[in-house]
């Protein structure tokens, strides 16, 4: 089983998303375990604080050493840490491929930053991956936390009925997914293209492909010149 330790101040901001869902469904078959971590809790003085003003009188409230490397240093001496991640807009922009690779592991910790960030020192001495879910800024990390933990959970063997699936995903294999059709056949005169109806698996096949292919090269190109360099490399 996974374990997913989530360090954040605002807890109460995350359960919810993880009763819900594939998530929900994952924790209940013992597939991981998520836990939460209140920073207010591990603050030494009387008033819980958790962030302070910036040495050199910038703008903001950072982040204090203490509460967090606190935490961390709690719950390393209970088990060790694949990995232990802060969501930084600075850090490793996250990839399915990052997403497989993480799945892997046993023990994570996620560190949610917030405010103007985290002591510099805690990403010095305490953090051993840094991921960004994009270009922009959010009040926090708990989304990018939730977004990680989502694309990292399902990929468990179990969390999704049809294993498959998740493979067949957008960006496993270096493309976006070909377009889906269900029941029914027809509907307002837009017909499912017939070749998914014809029964023949190989054609079905090459006609995912050749969307796949299409559809990559008009939204993201660039994709398929990231798969040119990393075959040259090979």
């Amino acid at each position: 089983m996974m374990r997913l330790d989530i360090l954040t101040l605002f807890p109460s901001m995350m359960q919810m998303f993880f009763q819900e869902s594939i998530i929900s469904r994952a924790q209940k078959k013992g597939l991981v375990e998520v836990v939460f971590h209140d920073l207010h809790d591990y603050s030494l003085n009387r008033y819980g604080s958790v962030d302070d003003y910036p040495y050199g009188g910038a703008a903001g409230m950072v982040m204090c050493v203490e509460p967090i490397a606190n935490c961390i240093e709690g719950l390393q001496a209970q088990r060790t840490y694949d990995d232990i991640i802060y969501t930084a807009p600075d850090g490793e922009m996250f990839s399915q491929p990052m997403a497989n690779q993480l799945s892997l592991a046993q023990n994570l910790m996620v560190l949610c930053g917030h405010y103007k960030g985290v002591d510099e020192r805690i990403r010095e001495h305490f953090i051993t991956r840094e991921i960004s879910i994009g270009d922009y800024v959010l009040t926090g990390g708990e989304l990018a936390a939730a977004v990680i933990a989502d694309a990292v959970i399902r990929l468990l063997p179990g969390a999704i009925g049809d294993e498959q699936s998740a493979l067949a995903d957008s960006f496993q294999d270096g493309l976006v997914a070909p377009p889906e059709y269900t029941r029914p056949p027809e509907f307002r005169g837009w017909r499912v293209p017939d070749v998914l109806l014809s029964g023949n698996h190989a054609k079905i096949d090459q006609w995912r492909m050749d969307q796949a292919l299409a559809r990559t090269k008009e939204r993201r190109p660039e994709l398929l010149k990231q798969s040119s360099n990393q075959t040259i490399k090979q």
